[in-house]
């Protein structure tokens, strides 16, 4: 049955916050034993989701005072191709069952991305529940994830490198530093600003720890993120900005060797992990990661970097030239 008419679509204020996380816990099929399992509770996740809601921009239906249906789009910054854009980053998607098929998530995504153009954020980025539907919508699948697993007795051999590695804290500022210096230069990377690192670490276990390698000069050049438990050395992240880097980091993973079976974790396709190791038969399984889409084709080509080169395209009646985008049509169908 169809209840559109007496739905209301509106912004979802601090007061909904509570509601907003109910809904998030129903769709995404978060247990109150999993929270046990990681020491949180209902109101811990609220409280640290509360300055992320903040920022947000959060738009939902409503059936009298109940928020049935809900999307937030996050303000972040990312870089492409050595240029910072502003990029909406979509998250907080869901509906209650009973109020599916009513097209309300195809109203929100409609509204979010006219806001997103709005703000200037020319691009969006999600991580998708569903590929299909967000292929429907215009996303397309921009970055996949290698999870990896490598015994002990395939762990590169040590190598020798100009510089050393240090563990620090993994909130430190050192830290935050060094991934701003990788992201500066990595095409598609994602800049963090606090509010982006407390989402980072929000789900994470409390002995988490890290690494960071200094060249020679004593700059940071990358870091690895991790923990070990039952003789697993897991990697959450690795970032390195050249080769000596990455083999200074393995280095140190190796020689955990007396402490650990194997190592598991994850990277992404450029990476070419296994071609780089001695015994490249370790187990890798590839999985689609982040989608993404222009939200505003015109404002995207106005601040590309594109090469001094004028590029003319001809289809019958139609020319367009870069040097003169701004006579492009300021309108286009957005889903």
């Amino acid at each position: 049955m169809n209840n559109n008419k007496k739905l209301k679509m509106k912004e979802v204020g601090n007061e909904y916050m509570e509601q907003y996380n109910d809904l998030l816990r129903y769709v995404f099929q978060v247990t109150d034993q999993e929270l046990d399992s990681i020491d949180w509770e209902e109101k811990e996740i609220i409280r640290a989701k509360f300055p992320t809601f903040q920022r947000a921009e959060v738009i939902g239906w409503f059936d009298g005072d109940t928020l049935v249906s809900q999307v937030a789009v996050y303000p972040m910054k990312i870089r492409i191709f050595n240029k910072t854009y502003n990029m909406g980053g979509l998250t907080g998607v869901g509906t209650y069952p009973e109020y599916s098929n009513q097209g309300l998530m195809h109203k929100l995504l409609e509204t979010a991305l006219k806001k997103m153009k709005e703000n200037g954020q020319y691009i969006s980025y999600l991580y998708p529940y569903s590929i299909p539907y967000y292929r429907r919508k215009g996303w397309e699948i921009v970055s996949n994830k290698i999870t990896y697993e490598i015994s002990d007795y395939q762990l590169p051999k040590n190598h020798q490198v100009s510089g050393n590695v240090k563990r620090v804290k993994y909130d430190s500022e050192e830290l935050k530093e060094t991934y701003e210096k990788f992201a500066m230069h990595t095409n598609g990377a994602i800049l963090r600003d606090d509010l982006a690192w407390n989402e980072y670490w929000l789900w994470d276990p409390d002995d988490m720890m890290a690494a960071i390698y200094y060249n020679k000069n004593g700059e940071p050049d990358g870091y690895v993120i991790y923990w070990i438990s039952e003789e697993i050395f897991h990697i959450k992240d690795m970032i390195f900005n050249n080769e000596e880097a990455r083999t200074g980091l393995w280095n140190f993973i190796s020689a955990h060797f007396s402490m650990i079976d194997k190592v598991e974790g994850n990277t992404y396709t450029d990476e070419k992990l296994s071609f780089l190791l001695e015994d490249s038969s370790i187990k890798e399984t590839i999985s689609p990661y982040f989608m993404a889409r222009i939200v505003d084709f015109v404002g995207f080509m106005k601040e590309y970097r594109f090469k001094k080169v004028i590029m003319k395209i001809e289809l019958g009646n139609l020319c367009l030239q870069i040097q003169c985008l701004k006579k492009i049509k300021e309108h286009f169908v957005l889903i």
